[in-house]
């Protein structure tokens, strides 16, 4: 359930809103690294700033969920990683609109409940809110719908957020209060979101790949076409491992 044997043009196709969640992360993030006067002003006006929400600057308690510590790499790296791991079985049960709904929403009241419980000098950004929202929800499926988890799945969820939990409460610098909030969101939102969910099958993506094969073509040895699109998912990695270098070394020079 959580190992990816997809190729990486396959994970785009069975899995485009988590793809496009991760390339935005981390192209802000990127931006925050390698254009310091961009980086400024994303931070500036996106950051999630209790005294300033509290002013009625609403729309941080949204882009605070996309945005990430511009002086470290461990913190969307984490994020996106969690995302790209536990997100595609939610991905296909709940649908995309379900899911989108589910990452941002958790995101948000994980930030809303934040702003009610920190002082108003407290400040957050990240995703892990919504990711652990995501926990949450898998907790939900844990206890009250059962058949839609393997109990190996099971296991792992539970283990990782027990680490999770523990790391949070002994790392210093660590938004605790959205990872709570987070995980009790997404739980609270379980009966919403999983009504007329099924479980997770890998051969319902399989369906999906056979469904949009390309049928014979006895000519297709006369064309002479230049096979590019079997070379769009390496040159994609090649960028992203790129910029990812680019920004750690930033941090060096």
């Amino acid at each position: 359930m959580f190992i990816r044997t997809e190729s990486f043009k396959d994970f785009i196709r069975f899995y485009p809103l988590i793809t496009a969640i991760v390339i935005f992360q981390l192209a802000l993030w990127l931006c925050s690294m390698l254009i310091p006067p961009l980086g400024d002003v994303i931070y500036q006006y996106g950051v999630g700033q209790n005294y300033l929400i509290s002013q009625g600057q609403y729309w941080r308690l949204v882009t605070a969920v996309f945005l990430h510590d511009p002086n470290g790499i461990t913190h969307v790296l984490f994020n996106c990683f969690s995302l790209v791991l536990f997100g595609p079985p939610l991905e296909q049960m709940l649908g995309k609109f379900k899911f989108f709904l589910t990452y941002l929403l958790t995101g948000v009241i994980a930030n809303v409940l934040t702003l009610f419980s920190e002082p108003s000098n407290y400040f957050y950004l990240g995703a892990s809110g919504a990711v652990y929202g995501l926990f949450g929800l898998y907790i939900f499926i844990i206890v009250l719908r059962k058949h839609l988890i393997d109990r190996g799945s099971a296991q792992v969820i539970v283990t990782i957020l027990v680490i999770g939990l523990i790391m949070s409460f002994m790392r210093s610098g660590v938004g605790v209060s959205a990872h709570i909030f987070g995980f009790i969101s997404g739980f609270a939102l379980g009966p919403v979101l999983l009504q007329n969910a099924k479980p997770f099958s890998p051969y319902r993506n399989q369906r999906k790949q056979k469904d949009q094969s390309i049928p014979f073509d006895p000519n297709r040895w006369n064309k002479r076409r230049f096979p590019f699109k079997k070379y769009i998912g390496p040159v994609l990695w090649g960028i992203l491992g790129l910029l990812v270098l680019l920004g750690i070394m930033a941090r060096f020079l």
